[in-house]
């Protein structure tokens, strides 16, 4: 079997009295779209922030590939690409200067040629369809594009695992359907993704796996046929699975509204 890129053991993450992650163990696998769902304030930001070094936890162990990112953070944030719900970019540098920076970041001239990297960092705003903006300053860029420029520079140093929080907030039907199929097709590249999203469908249409946290725990963690099969609801959306599984929405409610169906 195919060994997991990025390992949760028992991660606890405490703000004062305040436990935001409580436990935690999940694993993702290569070349795998993992939703990771929940209510406002259930954790998910906060175990990305672990996943990606941004916060320690209090307790338990993050492994990206074989490296600890406490222990080892150099080599282990080598392996990952990381898109926040709202980037910060530089507005005053172009989109290929920005890109140019963080692969720099990465140390890539370093290991190849210059030219290798600038083809690179071209090809990726032509797949990106944006090649005409890439000279431009992003402060003239639409939410959009900053977006993809934001994805670009996760990726520019060919990341393993993809951190994505909310990746399609703001971005109009054809700029978020441009996204999801991106995933799909990193994914069969072998790339891994966790993202976060509210938007049901996303996650129900493009995810392998979803993960359920809720109050700091993992409440659920499966296929959506395992999911439906764990709540009893074979025919559920996604959405009133969350739902129920959360409690915003009782047993009862919900059989009404699948009899309406």
């Amino acid at each position: 079997m195919t060994n997991p890129i990025l390992q949760l053991k028992n991660v606890t993450k405490r703000f004062g009295s305040l436990t935001a992650v409580d436990d935690l163990s999940l694993t993702v696998f290569p070349g795998e779209v993992f939703g990771f769902l929940g209510p406002n304030g259930a954790g998910k930001t906060t175990t990305i922030k672990m996943c990606t070094g941004l916060l320690r936890p209090n307790s338990g162990m993050v492994r990206l590939g074989t490296h600890d990112i406490v222990q080892e953070p150099l080599l282990a944030k080598r392996l990952l690409g990381y898109v926040p719900d709202n980037p910060f970019l530089y507005d005053q540098l172009t989109g290929r200067e920005f890109v140019r920076f963080v692969a720099r970041l990465y140390d890539l001239d370093g290991g190849s040629s210059s030219s290798v990297v600038e083809k690179r960092i071209q090809e990726m705003f032509e797949q990106f369809e944006m090649p005409e903006k890439a000279d431009e300053l992003i402060k003239s860029y639409s939410f959009g594009m900053r977006r993809k420029v934001a994805i670009a520079a996760a990726l520019i140093h060919n990341s393993q695992i993809v951190f994505l929080d909310e990746p399609t907030s703001g971005l109009d039907p054809k700029s978020a359907r441009w996204v999801k199929d991106l995933f799909r097709k990193l994914a069969g590249e072998g790339v891994a993704i966790l993202m976060t999203t509210h938007i049901m469908e996303i996650a129900e249409r493009i995810c392998d796996r979803i993960g359920i946290i809720h109050q700091g725990k993992l409440v659920a963690l499966g296929t959506l046929a395992e999911l439906r099969e764990e709540a009893g609801r074979s025919d559920s959306t996604l959405e009133d699975i969350f739902l129920q599984i959360t409690g915003e929405l009782d047993s009862e409610t919900l059989d009404l509204l699948d009899a309406k169906r």
